[in-house]
């Protein structure tokens, strides 16, 4: 069998004749940047996240820029998040000129540890990120009772967890903004970058929608610094045709990851392999069904010569980039982190998978281990 990380063809076809229409319409009308058809993709995301107000923006990074910035973020500030995660939470954050301090993650979900939260707080700390990493919530409640107590805001990175929840609320209405990503691997993926920030906050919201389009809300009179982080229509109306299938493929990615739970503990395979864990409470909608695996590298290798795709996130924690020498971190300041990085390998899990493709690659996992 050949089975890739991820088959955006077997997603696009079915849609395809939708999705070129409305392409077609945006050509024809020729209002390519922010207007009506982001204003309409926009609501939608607000009434599916439940927020109140939903700003569209160029990326997944920038609506963690335009967070950072709403929130006054500047020079010599510190801004608190972990270290297992894609370069852009960090990144972002040291654009304003900002401190990452990090905080390590838990060992089962690959999220923030809150209970490391309160000895990383300082006098400089302006903002905290949890990540939703793969696809699941960070401990919102326990984060949000230190944030809350210390006034300060949260940023939640939901860039892998649209649709995701924890109790009777989703991703993105968790904190004081939810950052999200439609790069095209997303589980909500576009034909090319684009982001979105939600809220609740109207101040906030106002001042979102001032950021990214370089500090302006009336043509010509800049009233802050900004950026220039817009949506593109073209981009909203095939995002918002994708979310109407948006639950019907969490779903097919959650069957799937039960199958594989299951298919492992069939093949006596977990004490070599240590499969997702969802905490109580929690909506997982597996951005990605993420392993930890002995003997990894050679797994994937193998997994790979029988046509089966695999990723490693992440394989160099934030906290040993070179970019970050100047924090003063040595390997072993963040040991969970450290041993995720060495062990997690992602599988095929996307919602167009059958039962057979499954099985082939569990049964390819089980024969590596037993060679």
């Amino acid at each position: 069998m050949n089975i890739p990380l991820l088959d955006l063809k077997a997603q696009f076809q079915p849609l395809r004749a939708e999705i070129l229409a409305a392409m077609q319409t945006v050509c024809d009308e020729q209002g390519f940047v922010l207007g009506p058809r982001v204003i309409a993709f926009e609501e939608a995301i607000g009434k599916y996240i439940g927020a109140r107000y939903a700003i569209g923006c160029a990326s997944g990074s920038d609506a963690l820029l335009l967070s950072l910035m709403a929130m006054g973020v500047e020079q010599g500030d510190e801004v608190i998040t972990v270290p297992f995660t894609f370069f852009a939470t960090a990144g972002a954050i040291s654009r304003l000129g900002a401190k990452p301090v990090f905080v390590d993650i838990q060992r089962d979900s690959f999220n923030f540890d809150p209970t490391q939260l309160e000895r990383a707080i300082t006098s400089h700390t302006k903002a905290i990120i949890p990540v939703h990493l793969f696809g699941q919530c960070a401990d919102m409640a326990a984060i949000n009772r230190i944030a809350n107590a210390r006034k300060i805001p949260v940023i939640e990175d939901a860039c892998q967890a649209i649709g995701a929840g924890q109790g009777n609320k989703r991703a993105g209405v968790l904190g004081d903004t939810g950052c999200f990503s439609f790069f095209p691997s997303k589980n909500l993926g576009g034909f090319g970058d684009g982001g979105m920030i939600t809220t609740n906050d109207q101040a906030l919201a106002d001042t979102l929608s001032m950021l990214r389009v370089h500090g302006s809300r009336v043509r010509y009179l800049h009233e802050a610094v900004g950026i220039n982080s817009r949506l593109d229509a073209l981009q909203a109306v095939v995002l918002h045709i994708k979310l109407k299938y948006l639950n019907q493929w969490a779903e097919g990615r959650r069957r799937n990851a039960a199958t594989y739970d299951r298919l492992f503990k069939q093949a006596g395979l977990l004490e070599r392999v240590s499969v997702p864990t969802t905490h109580a409470g929690n909506f997982h909608v597996y951005n990605q069904y993420t392993i930890r695996a002995s003997r990894r590298d050679d797994l994937r290798s193998y997994l790979k010569d029988k046509g089966v795709g695999t990723e490693i996130y992440y394989p160099i924690p934030m906290h040993l980039q070179n970019c970050y020498k100047n924090l003063g971190h040595k390997k072993g300041s963040f040991p969970i982190s450290e041993q995720a990085a060495e062990q997690v390998l992602s599988l095929p899990i996307y919602a167009e998978l059958s039962d057979s493709h499954l099985t082939y690659v569990v049964d390819t996992i089980a024969e590596f281990y037993r060679r």
